[in-house]
């Protein structure tokens, strides 16, 4: 009866410590299909709404980004953030306007503008 619960256990361990391992980096091009994706779905309005929901959704692919797109990705992100607030601050959002504009710019560099 132990050797079973001292399996089991050992076997639980093992099971969490897999769960919790790092999620690969992806690749330039896995990183820019992804956020494609996201981009280009129907969801993706310019509203509030559809801005927080964008911003929601490149929170995982920002996660496991490549090196060259993960800063661009965390400015994209707290702009959309700002930008969605129900009354968002318009100081705020000027002192960061060139940061996105620089970090759009850096996206469509690696990815391309045909992506």
């Amino acid at each position: 009866m132990k050797k079973t619960l001292t399996v089991l256990i050992a076997a639980g361990a093992l099971l969490g410590a897999a769960g919790c391992s790092a999620t690969p980096q992806l690749s330039n091009e896995e990183t820019c299909a992804r956020v494609k994706t996201v981009v280009s779905a129907q969801s993706a309005t310019s509203d509030k709404a559809g801005m927080n929901r964008v911003a929601n959704q490149l929170r995982p692919i920002k996660a496991a980004a490549s090196d060259d797109l993960r800063a661009p990705l965390q400015t994209i992100i707290e702009y959309f953030d700002e930008s969605a607030k129900p009354s968002p601050d318009t100081a705020k959002l000027e002192e960061m306007k060139a940061d996105y504009t620089a970090a759009g710019q850096a996206y469509g560099q690696v990815c391309g503008s045909g992506q």
